[in-house]
């Protein structure tokens, strides 16, 4: 057992719990991607599409705000629940509101520096965790879902 996330299953003795989360994580973004631009197209209209003039800002809010409210209702997005993948605290708790602003914050600024969420990225595909930079600093994980 890690001494530095005692409440999290071990990779090596129980690699099933992260067993191909990376690529997962990797799909249930492309996912959850596709959800925040069809919610922007659906707000546009509402804004007689003035939105348009400012739609990275727009795209920016809403990601943060489907971010935040996905995962403090349930520790994962829509993408991530598909895929049957969820995140959990360092003491292996569902991420409440406080840790789903952190995250989604960290990763919000891993995206507006390119160099940062390229680190992110290979943290995530190389190691037995699969954190990226924000989960480590957090001392969050993604996990697969036991079955119910």
């Amino acid at each position: 057992m890690d001494q530095n996330t005692p409440f999290l299953p071990d990779p090596q003795l129980q690699p099933e719990f992260y067993a191909d989360v990376p690529l997962k994580r990797l799909l249930a973004w492309g996912i959850d991607t596709l959800i925040i631009v069809a919610l922007v197209i659906v707000i546009l209209p509402f804004t007689a599409f003035t939105g348009l003039f400012f739609l990275p800002f727009l795209g920016l809010v809403v990601n943060f705000a489907y971010r935040v409210i996905c995962l403090a209702n349930g520790s994962a997005t829509l993408g991530m629940r598909l895929l049957a993948i969820e995140f959990r605290t360092a003491q292996g708790a569902p991420f409440g509101l406080s840790h789903a602003l952190l995250h989604t914050l960290g990763y919000s600024l891993s995206w507006m520096m390119f160099l940062v969420q390229l680190v992110s990225i290979i943290l995530m595909a190389s190691q037995s965790r699969g954190q990226g930079l924000t989960d480590l600093a957090l001392g969050t994980v993604a996990l697969n879902r036991r079955a119910e």
